[in-house]
């Protein structure tokens, strides 16, 4: 053997062994996975494929609906529609192959009317899924061309689009999650009032949030095993929970009526060029709000009805002479005068070197205290309050539940404003007298009224018909007689302006305040002209009050001119949709002079 053959068999030798090393070392690796195999088969399928199902098995959440806010008779204030959010599976998308449309695969083939799609991956789904989001097939087919599983094509997607989408073949890839969209019907009715909801569905404004709780349901979920691409794998379910959808809230206010006042309001504010004007009415029989209207244009679920404040809870003004009534209320209850007493009146007077004037020039009249109230003389409340205590003078004006919040509770309502008589100036004593020194709402200056229309019994108003009990926490302000002595002497100031602010077959009772305000820089240059009746008076059924801010008018600015006239509006509408009887004539009035 020569030297080149043994060197070639010792070369091949190591070789061998290297090549016997690594095919021992694969079977011995077959052998393992062939016995792992076996064990899994034989032991720990079960553990395994269970293992495997728990990867695939997904909690799906099932979102409540949130109530609907009514009217009193049931109709729809607000509600939640059924939507839906469409999602897409980039990486589903990239994969995508139109399958033609013949007769094979006429049931399971993608066409867009009736031709083929044109394209592969995200732009064939965008081409597929545009027409029914009503997008643009590039600008759809962009959102579809990013990295990831999950991107957000379209919100607010009625039921009808949503099914549309079903029929495309395109699941796994596009994917309908249940939503919800807050609507209004009559989102300009009652705007600030209503409110809206933050974009978790949680009440942020109005009775919206007051009410928040009663309306928020709860969610429902359902457990399932989803394939690869997402979709939920048919008769997986293993557990589910309906969802429990929130409640409805009724409400005390009438749709026809909150239309027609603020119908009412908004004829009024622009023919007085006022800077607006609102209004509350109040069913007497039941403290029940059935109107709470102002001339703001929010529009329910806005920005701006989140921001602002119904302006009928939010708003305080000073009430100008229709205070008049509470404190001649606080006197004839401490028995200091009745209606019919006489009083002696300029149309001027000093006081603890205070003057005080009335809102007209007049001689000297010889007035009765129901003379007083018709013609609205400050000098005559200041002069029969002169034996009237500090102290009784802020006590009644608090049982009346001036500066005292109601119970109404909406966001923003303001309790106004009224100090303790230690913090009263001179003049500050006297002008509670006539409806100056402290500041209310209208809310507070409608219970005020009631509180006489309703025989001196002050009660809760109420705003949800569900919640509302009638008359609730009643409490004795004045007695009847008191009660009915003043309602005497208002409704001879409604007869005062008849021609103004009459409600045609009807008695009414009413009182009329015109108030110095303050403008945007403080100084004492604007006007509140208001107006609160009671009609019929002879059988009360509502309390009306109407509220104008810097009315112009060529024939005053007074309440009983362009506040008044807005009341009258209001008054024979109600009395006509709730069929009152006419009054009876009136043969007890007090007598207004002597």
């Amino acid at each position: 053997m020569s030297r080149r053959s043994g060197t070639s068999i010792s070369w091949r030798r190591p070789f061998c062994r290297r090549s016997l090393v690594v095919g021992l070392v694969l079977v011995i690796v077959a052998l393992a996975a062939l016995g792992k195999l076996a064990y899994i088969q034989l032991f720990d399928g079960r553990s395994m494929a269970q293992a495997a199902a728990e990867s695939r098995t997904v909690p799906h959440t099932i979102k409540a609906q949130r109530g609907r806010i009514l009217d009193v008779n049931g109709r729809v204030l607000a509600q939640s529609l059924e939507r839906y959010t469409i999602v897409g599976d980039p990486k589903a998308a990239a994969d995508f192959v139109p399958i033609d449309c013949t007769k094979k695969t006429k049931e399971n083939c993608h066409s867009i009317g009736g031709n083929p799609v044109g394209a592969d991956g995200a732009a064939g789904v965008a081409r597929l899924l545009a027409p029914e989001l009503n997008m643009n097939a590039m600008e759809l087919g962009g959102k579809l061309s990013v990295p990831g599983r999950y991107v957000i094509l379209a919100k607010q997607v009625t039921p009808e689009v949503k099914r549309s989408i079903d029929k495309l073949g395109l699941a796994g890839i596009i994917t309908a999650e249940l939503s919800s969209e807050r609507t209004y019907p009559h989102a300009d009715l009652m705007g600030s009032l209503i409110g809206g909801i933050d974009a978790e569905g949680k009440g942020v404004a109005g009775l919206e949030q007051l009410e928040n709780r009663q309306l928020t349901g709860k969610d429902g979920y359902e457990v399932y095993q989803q394939g690869m691409l997402g979709q939920q794998i048919p008769g997986t379910v293993t557990r589910s929970n309906p969802p429990e959808n929130g409640k409805d809230v009724r409400l005390t206010i009438d749709q026809d009526v909150q239309w027609y006042v603020r119908q009412a309001l908004k004829t009024g504010r622009d023919r007085f060029h006022a800077d607006w004007a609102l209004a509350v009415v109040q069913d007497t029989h039941t403290n029940q709000i059935v109107a709470l209207a102002d001339t703001d244009d929010y529009l329910a679920g806005s920005d701006d009805a989140k921001i602002h404040s119904s302006r009928a809870v939010a708003e305080t003004f000073e009430p100008g002479s229709i205070g008049k009534t509470i404190a001649i209320s606080g006197m004839l209850q401490e028995q200091l005068h009745t209606m019919s007493d006489k009083f002696t009146v300029p149309d001027h007077i000093t006081v603890d070197n205070q003057q005080y004037k009335d809102a007209f020039d007049h001689p000297t009249e010889h007035w009765t205290l129901a003379g007083i109230l018709q013609n609205s003389s400050n000098v005559g409340m200041v002069m029969a309050g002169d034996k009237y205590p500090d102290q009784k003078r802020y006590d009644y004006l608090t049982r009346f539940g001036i500066g005292q919040p109601s119970a109404l509770g909406l966001p923003g309502e303001s309790k106004g404003l009224l100090t303790t008589p230690q913090t009263w100036d001179r003049r500050t004593r006297n002008t509670v007298l006539f409806g100056q020194g402290y500041a209310t709402n209208a809310i507070q200056l409608t219970n005020a009224v009631a509180t006489l229309a309703n025989k001196g019994v002050r009660s809760d108003q109420s705003i949800i018909l569900s919640e509302g009990k009638t008359n609730a926490n009643q409490v004795r302000v004045v007695d009847e007689a008191v009660a009915a002595s003043l309602m005497n002497g208002m409704e001879s100031v409604a007869e005062l302006y008849q021609n103004t602010a009459r409600v045609e077959g009807y008695r009414v009772a009413s009182k009329t305040g015109t108030a110095e305000v303050a403008d945007n820089s403080g100084k004492l240059t604007g006007i509140i002209s208001d107006w609160v009746g009671v009609l019929p008076a002879d059988d009360p059924h509502f309390v009306v009050t109407v509220v104008l801010k810097n009315p112009k008018s060529s024939d005053g600015v007074f309440g009983s001119i362009t506040a008044g006239p807005v009341f009258a509006q209001i008054g024979e509408f109600l009395m006509q949709k709730y069929r009152v009887p006419a009054s009876s004539p009136r043969t007890d009035a007090i007598p207004v002079e002597w």
